[in-house]
């Protein structure tokens, strides 16, 4: 297993690398074969109405990516190679919140060190078509709007009907898993991308490190889209095992297996476009479905708008708010019902948010959140979440 200082020097020998790169392989224009980017995010965040308590927690995220052209360096035409180390600590605000979706998305079960990402990818076709390989997060490229993109809450990173499937959640924000995608771009925006990932995520870090066994099956997932300032997409997935039941029992009194699959739609539209110094609107609209089986969730939906430059004298300034739903299923139903709950048909919220900067490299971001039927508890008063978060780009 890896500890927690190794990766930690893992990171600061990426920055060390990334820092000095800048002198090596350089092209024509200037530019070097290394791009590195360097975050800290810290959230306060807690809840002032509704929940189990009125109190604050705070946490943080650090990421540290380095990105390399293995054209410049090794002379591999149309390939890149793209590492992601990511630390996460602090406390647990949704445990103040109650609810089943989460209200922070740098939120995590496990305060650690990871290796959150490393592949290798290859472009063909005239850089038409690519193929990637190795620790992926699927959510980078698919069920994925740029619009949601400010918005704290989960549920606008990916819908939880999949968010919530396979036996460590599916290769995303936290854990990512090996994975292969291939993708093919045509004219006007058009699109068809699909991936076969490890259906256990795990990564080096996690207390099992990264699974080569596939001994879960894999999750296999395909999305097409087109559109060029705006976009329409569809996309679907499955597990190639059967995975735990969350209310069926086998003759064995162990959870029955059960399948596991579902989709989505999702849309963006640009209501107003303002160039390079102008305010620009931007929507966004999704919606999921799941099994039901596996996962507490059958269905959910989100749509929200985006505005930046809010204001004409705060080029960085930007306003968004989100709506979401995460309608439960049956059995999740029936498993509250049975712990004494009376269960709601979903949980939902409605999110607002304001980010700018306040210096050339420091943003910060004041968000609210209102949560209804929190828990899957249709008794359960509202809960308001207030968090503010601070973004530092290092390097």
């Amino acid at each position: 297993m890896t500890s927690i200082h190794s990766i930690c020097s893992c990171a600061a020998f990426a920055i060390g690398v990334a820092a000095s790169s800048a002198a090596l392989a350089q092209t024509e224009a200037g530019q070097g074969a290394w791009t590195h980017e360097v975050t800290y995010t810290a959230d306060v965040a807690g809840t002032v109405h509704g929940g189990t308590a009125h109190a604050g927690r705070a946490l943080d995220n650090l990421d540290v990516i380095v990105d390399g052209d293995l054209e410049k360096l090794i002379g591999w035409r149309g390939a890149t190679v793209h590492g992601y180390l990511l630390n996460n600590s602090g406390g647990a605000p949704n445990d103040l919140a109650g609810t089943l979706q989460g209200i922070d998305n740098i939120e995590v079960a496990r305060p650690r060190a990871r290796l959150y990402e490393l592949w290798v990818q290859s472009k063909f076709a005239g850089d038409h078509g690519s193929v990637l390989a190795g620790l992926y997060d699927l959510n980078s490229e698919f069920y994925s709007t740029e619009a949601s993109g400010l918005l704290l809450a989960p549920p606008f990173g990916i819908g939880s009907e999949f968010a919530s499937t396979g036996p460590n959640g599916p290769s995303i924000f936290p854990s990512t898993a090996l994975a292969v995608r291939a993708r093919i771009e045509g004219g006007k925006g058009a699109y068809l991308q699909a991936a076969a990932l490890n259906a256990h995520a795990g990564t080096v870090g996690d207390p099992d490190g990264p699974s080569t066994s596939f001994d879960n099956g894999a999750l296999i997932i395909a999305e097409a889209g087109f559109g060029d300032s705006w976009r329409l997409a569809a996309g679907g997935w499955f597990y190639t095992e059967r995975q735990a039941d969350l209310r069926a029992l086998d003759v064995n009194g162990d959870p029955a297996l059960s399948k596991a699959r579902g989709g989505y739609v999702l849309a963006e539209y640009p209501f107003v476009d303002g160039g390079e110094s102008g305010r620009s609107v931007r929507g966004f609209a999704r919606l999921g479905f799941s099994d039901g089986d596996t996962t507490p969730f059958s269905s959910g939906w989100q749509a929200g708008v985006l505005v930046e430059r809010v204001f004409a004298s705060r080029p960085d300034s930007a306003f968004s708010i989100g709506m979401e739903q995460g309608r439960l299923s049956s059995k999740q139903r029936a498993n509250t019902l049975d712990a004494g709950v009376t269960p709601a048909n979903a949980e939902s919220s409605v999110e607002i948010t304001y980010s700018d900067k306040v210096a050339p490299r420091v943003a910060l971001q004041p968000d609210l959140q209102f949560i209804r039927r929190a828990g899957g508890d249709r008794d359960a008063e509202t809960v308001i979440v207030a968090a503010l978060r601070l973004t530092i780009n290092l390097f």
